[in-house]
């Protein structure tokens, strides 16, 4: 089989410059002190074309060969009790578990309590970050969107899509979650063995699928933006909405997210440890990406409308006001640029919420303990989990 390689091929195209230049990238540099340069480019674009085969085997040897309910039901039971070196199961079945089950010596439980408690003590800020930044922002990046687009993600809507991203964000982000067996542990194994099996369907049914230029679906690269996109951007858009962290909150973050990062099957070397690392790899992948194309367009525009369409605000003038809102931090938190090209509508007042909530923030951090803080965020973001799985569970979205 052919093997292609990468070349930087965005890195004198406007959007990468401006970008990194003038745009969020320049104020990642300064928030990273990152030194950028192309010296380790050949070490990372390899990944490019770079998938979990670990997972993939499972896929074929479990999902291929019996009724999705069954293999789902088989895979929960190694989740819930484990593999051991004698059981009588798949061999694809034992490597994967033996990989997820081995603790890798670097990692530190102090670090994962301080990850998941900046999570949670972001309260609706996290939420909004995720969305308005991290999610929003990554549609900008047309290749890293075709997995979507293939398997027809669009027709399954925004308001399915988030509460499956908020679910997994949620559960991956409590205390313990990450211990073998317990809930954030299954869901990163789930969520690895749906990326896997999205990946074989569109390698088998979409025979048009671009591996030169857009990689393999779901690669290891693509997933490491992915990933750098939960702990480096999600950070800098707390920073961007007025909340402070410790040094320990932050190192956390990004370890938190390197463990999740490894139950995923995402190669070790590629995710970062801190804000300058995770800095300088994402200027490298983000010169493989064009910027937005139509399908970009849709996507924002689908993520915009999920307040409209989203039944846990009873009235109409409740959801206009929330997407209005939505339209604000979008503008605030990234780049004009970025925001005209995925045709983000221009709103009156566009920063007096942003604004306000600054100030607000920086007024709570000083008057309410660090522990209400965390107490208080886990249980408003459970709460906006639970009306979320609530609506999708009750209505047509399937």
């Amino acid at each position: 089989m052919e093997r292609f390689t990468v070349p930087p091929r965005f890195k004198d195209s406007p959007h990468f410059k401006d970008f990194w230049e003038s745009g969020n990238g320049k104020q990642l540099i300064e928030f990273s002190g990152a030194e950028i340069n192309f010296k380790d480019f050949e070490k990372f674009s390899p990944y490019f074309y770079h998938v979990d085969e670990a997972g993939d085997d499972v896929v074929k040897e479990v999902y291929f060969t019996k009724k999705f309910q069954e293999a789902s039901k088989e895979i929960e039971q190694y989740i819930r009790n484990g593999v051991s070196e004698n059981d009588p199961i798949p061999e694809s079945v034992k490597k994967l578990f033996t990989q997820t089950q081995h603790i890798p010596e670097w990692l530190d439980h102090n670090l994962l309590k301080s990850g998941a408690e900046l999570c949670m003590r972001g309260n609706i800020d996290s939420l909004i970050s995720l969305r308005d930044y991290c999610l929003m922002g990554g549609y900008d990046y047309a290749y890293l969107n075709k997995p979507l687009i293939v398997t027809e993600a669009l027709k399954k809507g925004a308001v399915k899509r988030l509460s499956e991203t908020l679910d997994f964000w949620v559960n991956v982000t409590r205390y313990n979650a990450l211990e073998i067996h317990a809930k954030g542990y299954e869901f990163a194994i789930k969520t690895r063995l749906i990326h896997s099996y999205a990946r074989l369907s569109i390698k088998k049914h979409y025979k048009d699928w671009d591996t030169e230029n857009w990689g393999e679906p779901i690669n290891s690269w693509d997933m490491m933006a992915t990933y750098i996109g939960f702990s480096l951007v999600f950070l800098h858009s707390l920073q961007k909405l007025g909340n402070t962290f410790s040094e320990d909150e932050e190192k956390g973050l990004f370890h938190l997210w390197k463990y999740v990062g490894y139950l995923l099957g995402i190669p070790e070397n590629l995710m970062p440890d801190n804000k300058k690392q995770a800095t300088e790899y994402f200027y490298l992948w983000t010169s493989v990406q064009p910027s937005s194309d139509k399908d970009s367009v849709l996507l924002a525009h689908s993520l915009l409308n999920e307040s409209l369409e989203n039944p846990i605000l009873k009235f109409q003038f409740q959801r206009k006001n929330l997407r209005y809102l939505h339209i604000c931090c979008t503008w605030f938190l990234l780049d004009d640029e970025v925001c005209k090209r995925l045709q983000i509508p221009d709103v009156p007042n566009k920063n007096l919420f942003p604004v306000t909530k600054k100030v607000i923030n920086k007024i709570y951090d000083n008057t309410v303990s660090r522990e209400a803080r965390i107490k208080k965020g886990n249980k408003d973001q459970l709460k906006v989990l639970e009306d979320y799985l609530r609506v999708t569970k009750n209505s047509n979205f399937h």
